[in-house]
């Protein structure tokens, strides 16, 4: 059985009203206590409007993440290539793979705010193709190829070559990719993983089972090979030890995250403004198509399992980081995760059931083994009876019968 991996993404969506300074460290303070849950992967995004996303250099965060922790690997989810010089975000990439001792994932996407193209000036019709201009260029940079020169409409490179290469051989990739054929398609013409973001919404996981596809049809197109195992299914979700305390945990920050920012802030097509927070609820998490398990560990792994067998199987499960609770009980639903959810869907507990039931089922012959054992104590107990009997009829002869030690050489003085 191949293991399931499990990680975090952090977009962030925090919700405006808390001092940001404290937000960003309690971000950095999340990152610590998955490396310590042993969580495998986390990812934090660029955005640079709205209000509600606001880390605007993924670099930079992931370095302040990678001095506090040991074993958790980084991935940018993601640097939007459109916004940047390629050779700038090579360099960055470089250095932050040796800033944290080879742990970074290179995620890579085409802006997701239409709100920061604009700013930008970029007109998000090329978005797409300045993403798949950019990977190729970033990757012959970091493996190192000898000088070359490109031209384009929106940069330049003259004898290019990097002066530090990554401290990983070959550092892995992966392409953000919704609910269109485009993220999966590139990801199969340039062999990196996957990170789908868009099976957040229902129409995304209505579209899991095919998107592979592409990805598979797409590396074959271009000589390339993909791997199930880069690909990484992005859920939401918030536990507890039951489903009514996680529904009344998360549920008015579900209804704010909703209305206030995929209604009212990015106007999403279809998105309708919910009455009250229980209806928030039973829409977003009622139902086979869920968009977010808030509920039991056991509903997370029933999830988890069921996309699997839907997806033809995936390589790791990525909880997307939400405010919808306070942080103690976003903390205690991470914590849940690590001690109830990774251990059940990698099989980990099989052992201990079958050695349990193994047990159970042989109770006949262990019980003789247990015979033997009060066997050898009452042996043990009738011995130490008789030897006390012994010491008492000693101690019951008269003293004039016993031994006179000593009486010879008392009567030569």
């Amino acid at each position: 059985m191949t293991r399931v991996k499990f990680g975090a993404f952090l977009a962030p969506h925090h919700p405006i009203g808390e001092n940001p300074t404290l937000q960003l460290r309690r971000d950095l303070d999340l990152v610590e206590q998955l490396d310590r849950l042993g969580f495998d992967e986390f990812w934090c995004g660029e955005h640079h409007s709205t209000g509600w996303e606001v880390i605007a250099s993924p670099e930079l965060f992931l370095a302040a993440a990678g001095e506090r922790t040991h074993r958790i690997r980084l991935g940018t989810g993601v640097v939007s290539l459109p916004y940047h010089h390629p050779f700038n975000v090579a360099q960055r990439i470089v250095q932050l793979d040796h800033m944290t001792g080879g742990r970074v994932i290179f995620g890579s996407g085409p802006g997701a705010l239409p709100s920061d193209a604009f700013t930008l000036g970029i007109d998000p019709m090329v978005q797409r193709d300045r993403q798949d201009e950019a990977i190729g260029v970033i990757r012959r940079l970091l493996r190192g190829e000898d000088r070359f020169s490109h031209e384009s409409d929106w940069f330049t490179l003259k004898d290019a070559r990097l002066q530090l290469l990554p401290v990983q051989e070959d550092l892995p990739f992966a392409v953000a990719s919704m609910i269109s054929p485009s993220g999966m398609t590139l990801a199969g013409k340039h062999g990196t993983g996957v990170l789908s973001i868009g099976s957040m919404s229902t129409a995304g996981l209505m579209a899991l089972p095919t998107q592979w596809s592409f990805a598979e049809e797409s590396a074959v197109k271009y000589g390339n090979a993909v791997d199930r195992g880069d690909w990484r299914v992005v859920l939401s979700w918030h536990l507890a030890e039951t489903k009514q305390q996680a529904q009344e945990e998360a549920k008015h920050g579900l209804l704010r995250w909703h209305n206030e920012y995929t209604v009212g802030t990015l106007m999403r097509p279809g998105a309708v403004a919910y009455d009250s927070p229980d209806q928030a609820i039973e829409e977003m998490s009622g139902g086979d198509n869920a968009m977010a398990i808030i509920g039991t560990p056991d509903d997370l792994v029933d999830t988890i399992n069921r996309l699997q067998k839907l997806t033809g199987g995936f390589g790791t499960v990525i909880g997307f980081v939400n405010d919808w609770a306070n942080p103690e009980a976003t903390r205690r639903s991470w914590d849940m995760v690590a001690r109830y959810v990774v251990p059940e869907v990698n099989g980990m507990l099989a052992s201990y059931r079958e050695s349990q039931a193994h047990v159970i089922a042989n109770r006949e012959v262990f019980e003789r083994a247990g015979q033997a054992v009060i066997s050898k104590i009452m042996e043990n107990e009738r011995a130490v009876k008789a030897m006390s009997e012994q010491a008492t009829a000693a101690s019951a002869i008269p003293a004039h019968h016993a031994p006179e030690m000593g009486k010879k050489e008392s009567s030569g003085s």
